[in-house]
């Protein structure tokens, strides 16, 4: 009886009615002074949602009446959910979100910006479309991921959840529709300013946190790195030393030689793709990940990277032993101790960023170095390298030369400024006034490291949380497969086991991340608060280091402390 006065409700359009009658509370919560229900117009832009819903319900079946409007005047959107996944043949065009629409106010991109809180109402555009969510964002399945677009447009994060491309979901996302959008002219008619080395650099997802402009570096935030086993390429992160340099793919050429030598063969991408197609899943980690927990102890010289600079990705291209091999060189010569590699990105006196592997480390995993084009089986993006980068797995990301332009088999390691004068360990006594690079090892396989993703720093749980989910990513360099990942709800008092979600590749190989995650209990004595704390072991029993202090050196490289997150534990109001 229930369900059939709804449908009628919902078969006559009326949204009122239908909110009145599931969801009481929400219905007399919208009474103004007068007793007027906001819903029936009292302000314009309810007067928009009113009439969008009836707009929409007049068009839409009793069965997503029944799934989709009490998800929404209940403010959650697990039945719709539920109904696009049981009915996917239904997704009809009848709505088409963010189109212009008559008598709403117009807001500009500086204007949407100021909305990005609670306080000051969380707003979003979508096309020529703007949304006041904040209602919404408490019952967002995705949780608070949803911030990551407050003050902003949800385009390029809805682009790496397809399950939003849907009408009913549009039907939704419409009902919170208080304006139009204005695109900021400016930035649609600036011209490029030609004597800016970075002005052909390409567009990036706005989910990604600078840590530079120019050149261009940054992360996406932690909480969404671990979500799928393979880093989506919109935001996996980006290091640039750099401007991205532009490649014609039909006249570029891969230069392979040797020192002194006089002959070069030069290889185009299509001839790379006649040698037979290797792929490998492998981490790029940048020498400088979490170098921000460093920053806290000392100051240290490096852009001020978070604990998501890493990426896990399956790699496709031509085994570098092949192309050797068919330039007819032998790396086992007793004269070639090191392999260079440089890139098209040049520095303001032509000069390339460059770097280079030892031809012992070479030896041991010839089988698994890629000259790679495809990332995640689609081409290289041009902050990924486009068209070709080497990847070395194990390695650090700073040997896995991007935009790669010619190999060398050389006596000596390069001699780049990023090879001879960065990306190398010191102990935490030597600083600028002592520190003598030539005495120092340049860095290739990295140490074990593993990191939470979820919660997030500073997050809140309620006390009658009994449990507590902590998920996060693990990994080692040097093929080192992941052995244990430790947890502690206390500071390391006391620990239990994480499940490991892994590659399935030999443990003597594993170049893969693992992801990892544990369910906890909420200790009763946790005094208001929860000190996470994770460690990794790899399978030579190699495990983190306790502190930050014992390894802080002045580039801040390296850093792979137990990592630490703070979660506040809430009393309820009485």
């Amino acid at each position: 009886m229930a369900l059939a006065r709804l449908l009628k409700s919902t078969a006559s359009c009326n949204f009122e009615a239908v909110v009145r009658h599931i969801s009481p509370a929400c219905y007399y919560s919208n009474l103004n002074n007068s007793g007027h229900s906001v819903y029936s117009g009292h302000r314009k832009q309810y007067q928009y949602r009113n009439y969008y819903h009836q707009q929409c319900f007049h068009k839409t079946s009793a069965s997503y009446a029944k799934y989709g409007i009490i998800s929404l005047a209940t403010g959650a959107a697990f039945g719709l959910y539920a109904y696009i996944q049981a009915n996917p043949e239904s997704a009809a065009d009848y709505v088409e979100a963010g189109k212009p629409l008559d008598n709403l106010p117009t807001y500009t991109k500086e204007e949407v910006a100021k909305h990005c809180s609670k306080e000051t109402k969380i707003w979003v555009t979508y096309k020529k479309g703007v949304y006041d969510i904040t209602d919404y964002v408490e019952s967002h399945p995705g949780g608070k991921k949803i911030y990551l677009a407050a003050g902003k447009s949800i385009e390029p994060f809805w682009s790496l959840y397809a399950v939003h491309k849907n009408s009913e979901i549009f039907a939704i996302l419409e009902t919170y529709r208080i304006g139009n959008f204005k695109p900021d002219e400016e930035d649609i008619k600036k011209a490029q300013d030609v004597n800016d080395p970075y002005a052909n650099d390409p567009k990036r997802h706005p989910a990604l946190i600078p840590s530079s402009m120019k050149p261009f570096n940054a992360e996406p935030p932690v909480e969404i790195l671990t979500e799928k086993f393979l880093t989506p390429k919109e935001i996996f992160f980006v290091r640039n030393h750099l401007p991205v340099p532009e490649v014609n793919v039909e006249t570029y050429r891969l230069d392979v030689t040797t020192e002194n030598s006089k002959r070069t063969i030069s290889l185009s991408v299509k001839d790379l793709k006649k040698f037979p197609k290797h792929d490998v899943t492998s981490v790029v980690q940048c020498a400088g990940n979490r170098r921000s927990e460093m920053k806290e102890i000392k100051t240290v010289k490096g852009l001020n990277w978070g604990n998501a600079a890493i990426g896990n990705g399956v790699w496709s291209g031509v085994r570098l032993i092949d192309v050797l091999k068919h330039a007819g060189i032998d790396f086992t010569n007793t004269g070639y101790k090191h392999i260079q590699f440089e890139g098209l990105d040049l520095d303001p006196t032509g000069a390339p960023y460059g770097a280079s592997i030892p031809i012992d480390l070479f030896k041991v995993i010839q089988q698994d170095v890629i000259l790679a084009y495809e990332m995640n089986g689609e081409e290289l993006t041009a902050d990924h390298g486009y068209p070709l980068r080497v990847i070395i797995p194990g390695v650090v990301g700073a040997r896995q030369v991007k935009w790669l332009k010619k190999i060398i088999l050389s006596s000596e390691e390069s001699t780049s400024h990023w090879q001879r004068r960065d990306y190398k360990g010191f102990n935490s006594s030597v600083d600028w006034h002592n520190v003598d690079f030539d005495s120092a090892e340049s860095i290739q396989q990295f140490p074990v490291q593993s990191v939470i993703s979820n919660p997030s720093q500073g997050s809140h749980i309620n006390e009658d949380d009994e449990e507590i989910e902590i998920q996060g990513y693990a990994w080692s360099g040097g093929g080192r497969g992941i052995i244990r990942v430790d947890i502690s709800v206390d500071g390391g008092k006391t620990w239990q086991t994480a499940s490991l979600q892994t590659a399935k590749q030999s443990l003597y190989r594993t170049y893969a991340w693992t992801l990892w995650s544990a369910t906890v209990e909420v200790p009763k004595d946790h005094n208001g608060s929860l000190n996470l704390v994770c460690k990794a072991t790899d399978i030579s029993y190699n495990t983190q280091p306790d502190s930050v202090e014992g390894i802080w050196n002045l580039r801040g490289v390296l850093s792979n402390a137990w990592h630490r997150v703070l979660v506040h534990v809430d009393k309820e109001e009485a």
